[in-house]
């Protein structure tokens, strides 16, 4: 009997600092974690609206962490808003809404209000280029080989991007935003160039590069809920995305 409360006895200090062992790793990672968090450098910046935006260091760029919701340049020149009757012949610059009543954060421009005479970035930005998108996803760990490539390329640099499910996106069996850079991308849907809404719901998030591209269209990135890659490619100028701003 002795023996067998020796036994039981060593068995319950053997589980007991199993559960602490169990505790103390679970513990640090969320230490760790919270330490990743921490570590990322935060800023913000204004706009002449005064809307206030934050911003985050990502690699060696700093990034606008939210989608631009200006709706004058930067010289104080007011951005014409969009209708069915101006935005599919515009070449001048104009910005949309989803709705009149939609919550999604920043607006959607047609790509003429970034290669415009005034400057719709706030002073001391820009609107990235092509390069520095690739910049920003080598940097999350995109490969040389895929980031020159067109459609969906990498891996899980999307998710990195993206904010977590259902915050920001529809959720979608095991794709998950993660924000580890703390580029917070949320689905702000987009508008075609012929007026039409492209797809919304927390589904999709488009924004523009700089970068125009030969066959009179300029390059954009595109996000979606259902994939944790990003796929690059080129468009019509007319069409209505979102715009994120990088530091000069």
């Amino acid at each position: 009997m002795r023996m067998k409360n020796i036994k039981t006895k060593i068995s319950n200090i053997i589980s007991i600092n199993f559960l602490v062992l169990i505790f103390l790793l679970v513990f640090n990672a969320c230490k760790k974690d919270s330490e990743t968090v921490k570590a990322l450098e935060t800023g913000t910046v204004t706009d002449i609206d005064n809307n206030v935006y934050k911003t985050v260091k990502i690699g060696n760029q700093w990034w606008m962490a939210e989608n631009l919701n200006v709706k004058k340049y930067s010289d104080g020149y007011s951005i014409p808003k969009g209708d069915q009757s101006n935005w599919s012949n515009d070449v001048s610059g104009l910005y949309s809404k989803i709705s009149e009543t939609d919550s999604t954060p920043g607006l959607l421009y047609n790509w003429y209000t970034i290669n415009n005479s005034h400057i719709i970035a706030p002073a001391g930005w820009h609107i990235p280029t092509d390069d520095e998108w690739k910049a920003l996803e080598k940097y999350l760990g995109m490969s040389q080989s895929n980031v020159d490539k067109t459609s969906w390329r990498g891996t899980n640099e999307g998710d990195k991007l993206k904010v977590q499910a259902p915050k920001g996106w529809s959720e979608y069996e095991n794709v998950w935003g993660t924000n580890e850079s703390g580029f917070s991308a949320v689905s702000g849907g987009c508008r075609l160039f012929n007026w039409t809404l492209g797809s919304t719901n927390n589904w999709t998030g488009f924004w523009w590069t700089s970068t125009e591209h030969p066959d009179n269209k300029a390059w954009y990135r595109y996000l979606d809920y259902k994939k944790s890659n990003v796929f690059r490619y080129y468009d019509y100028k007319n069409y209505g995305f979102s715009i994120r701003c990088v530091k000069d």
